[in-house]
């Protein structure tokens, strides 16, 4: 971990029990236990977006060149989202995980990078359109002054995003990895020499996969589709906890809370950040801020239920492949 990403762990963290010690700790864990074993219903139910996720990964390369894709596809996402989740870099080593992952399946690396970086690319851009649709939620049930200023910063947030996305985009469409590794190459005095011909194979991979709309149209609904289940999954958390709302609140929660966490994406798993983000959008449906803050931390049991079994998953498959390319050799 870099010292810059130490700095921002550790401010995370304070941020993360500055916000749960100002609302009263006993108060929100009390709610929180209120959920009991419907924790473990909320991680089953999580498999279905997860499922959702995976078929965009699949869509995007022929199933001919890796045996049982959709099921390696399951076990990509899953892994990567693990490392998403529990990994202080997570959110850069989670899809170079999960295309080293397929690869080591039998996938050529460069159209497991490829793969992976257009999906990735189109999950982004559904996350603006699912966080816009929260948006628009919140402006139906504008009520006072503060929803206004919510919306506005939303809104600015998704703008940012999407500058940031289309930029990557473009990157993607001229030689982005090519161009990375020259970049690389200046700085290490031409080391990065070697790998020239495999970054330009992912390069025209990746403008294979953009040749190809049927693919990256199905990829993007897929994804887009897996954001609104996801709100199910605020709306079964929610239901544990005795404080039911209904599908739009929900939908509310679950959009502008993930934007939330989106822009945080600098401080691992968003700590504290994404406890801030549902304190002040729970009042917007009408919850109490320690049942808000206590769907936070329901998420975050969800996410070590799955994420810890993910984690112990990418490290023995990342040892097996090590024995596998022994072994080739």
């Amino acid at each position: 971990m870099t010292r810059v990403a130490r700095w921002l762990f550790t401010a995370g963290v304070l941020l993360f029990i500055g916000v749960l010690v100002s609302q009263g700790l006993p108060a929100v864990l009390g709610t929180l236990l209120a959920a009991g074993w419907g924790l473990l219903a909320v991680a089953l139910f999580h498999l279905l977006p997860l499922g959702l996720d995976a078929g965009a990964i699949r869509v995007l390369f022929a199933g001919g060149l890796l045996r049982r894709p959709f099921r390696n596809s399951v076990l990509t996402r899953w892994a990567g989202e693990s490392a998403n989740s529990l990994m202080p870099a997570g959110q850069l080593g989670g899809p170079v995980l999960m295309a080293r992952h397929l690869s080591q399946r039998g996938l050529p690396m460069e159209t497991a990078a490829a793969a992976i970086t257009v999906c990735t690319t189109l999950q982004t851009f559904a996350q603006i359109l699912f966080a816009l649709l929260g948006v628009l939620l919140l402006g139906a049930r504008a009520s006072h002054a503060s929803e206004g200023v919510l919306r506005t910063m939303a809104l600015v947030a998704c703008g940012f995003l999407g500058l940031q996305i289309v930029g990557f985009y473009l990157l993607q469409r001229r030689g982005m990895f090519s161009r990375l590794l020259k970049l690389v190459g200046r700085f290490a005095g031409g080391r990065g020499a070697g790998f020239m011909e495999q970054a330009q194979a992912i390069d025209r991979a990746i403008q294979e996969v953009y040749t190809q709309p049927a693919r990256v149209a199905a990829c993007f609904a897929l994804n887009l589709l897996g954001w609104l289940v996801g709100a199910g999954e605020v709306f079964l958390i929610l239901w544990f906890l005795r404080a039911p709302v209904d599908w739009t609140g929900a939908l509310l929660l679950e959009s502008l809370g993930q934007a939330v966490r989106g822009a945080a994406f600098a401080i691992p798993g968003a700590l504290g950040v994404q406890e801030g983000g549902y304190l002040l959008l729970s009042s917007f449906v009408g919850l109490p801020a320690d049942v808000g803050l206590a769907l936070s931390l329901a998420k975050r049991a969800r996410e070590l239920l799955l994420g810890l079994p993910g984690l112990l998953y990418l490290h023995l498959a990342g040892r097996r492949g090590k024995v596998s390319e022994i072994c080739a050799q």
